[in-house]
C-alpha cells in the first residue's frame, strides 16, 4: 500500500499571497464600463501596435515581494499596461514609464532605466509598483465608484507585502488612496495636509508606511516641466533614505 501523502493546508485567516491577489485582480469584473473599454481598445488597437496581442484585462502590481518601497500610480494606460499587461510599461520612448524607471534605476530600485514590454528583462529590487485602478479608464479618468471598487485590490497587495516602509504616491488620486487607508482615527486623528510634490507624511503609527507624494509622471506633467527628472529622482532619493537599508 503506497504511503499516504499529506498536503499542508493554508491558514484560511492568513492574508492572500501575491499570486492569489494577482489572480483576483486579473479576473475582476466589478466595473463593466472599464472592462468594456479595455476590451474594445484591445480589439481596435493603435496603429503602431496593430500586430500586438493586447492584454486587455485588469493589471496586477509588479515587483519585489520583499519590497520596502511601494509606488502607486493612477491606472493602466490604454496602449501601455492595457497592452503589455505590466504596470508602467509600454507607453513609448520618453513616456511616463521610462521617466519613472530612469529615476528608480538611478537609486537602485530597477535594473534598467526603461520599461517597454513584459519580456524586456526589467526587474525591481526593494520596490513594488501598483495602481489605484487596475483597468485603463477612458480619458485616464476613473469614476469615484470605480476607484472605490478597486480599493480592495490595492489593500490586498499591500497586505501581501510585509516589509513596506514607504509608499510613493504618484499624483493626488494615489495620495488620496494612501490617506484613506492609513489615516489615524479617533483621538489620534490628524488633519490631512494639502497635496504637494516631495511632501513627506509620517503618521507616526507603528506599522504604517511613510507617504512620499509626487506629481504623476504623465506626459502632461513631464512635457510642460511641471515634473522634471531631478524632481522625480529626488523623490526616490527620499524614499530610499526613509526605507533604510535591508535588514534594518
Amino acid at each position: 500500500m503506497p504511503p499516504t501523502r499529506h498536503t499542508a493546508r493554508r491558514d484560511p485567516s492568513a492574508a492572500p499571497t501575491l499570486a492569489e491577489v494577482r489572480d483576483q485582480i486579473v479576473n475582476c469584473t466589478a466595473c463593466p464600463r472599464l472592462r468594456d473599454y479595455c476590451q474594445r481598445i484591445a480589439r481596435e488597437k493603435k496603429r503602431a501596435h496593430r500586430d500586438d496581442t493586447y492584454w486587455g484585462r485588469p493589471v496586477p502590481g509588479f515587483g519585489d515581494p520583499d519590497a520596502r518601497v511601494v509606488v502607486i500610480g493612477l491606472a493602466p494606460a490604454a496602449h501601455g499596461a492595457n497592452r503589455t499587461g505590466r504596470v508602467f510599461t509600454g507607453d513609448g520612448v520618453g513616456g511616463s514609464c521610462d521617466f519613472l524607471m530612469t529615476a528608480m534605476h538611478a537609486h537602485g530600485f530597477a535594473n534598467q532605466p526603461t520599461s517597454h514590454h513584459a519580456g524586456d528583462g526589467l526587474r525591481l529590487s526593494g520596490a513594488f509598483i501598483a495602481a489605484v485602478c487596475r483597468c485603463a479608464p477612458p480619458d485616464n479618468k476613473p469614476l469615484p465608484y470605480e476607484i472605490a471598487a478597486c480599493r480592495q485590490h490595492l489593500d490586498a497587495e499591500l497586505a501581501a507585502l510585509p516589509n513596506v516602509r514607504v509608499v510613493v504616491a504618484l499624483g493626488r488620486i494615489a495620495s488620496d488612496a494612501c490617506w484613506r487607508k492609513y489615516r489615524p482615527e479617533g483621538p489620534s486623528a490628524v488633519t490631512r495636509p494639502a497635496f504637494a510634490h516631495g511632501q513627506v507624511i509620517d503618521l507616526g503609527t507603528a506599522g504604517v508606511p511613510i507617504i512620499v507624494e509626487s506629481y504623476h509622471p504623465s506626459r502632461q506633467n513631464t512635457n510642460t516641466g511641471r515634473l522634471t527628472p531631478p524632481m522625480m529622482s529626488a523623490v526616490f532619493a527620499t524614499a530610499k533614505r526613509l526605507a533604510g537599508p535591508v535588514g534594518a
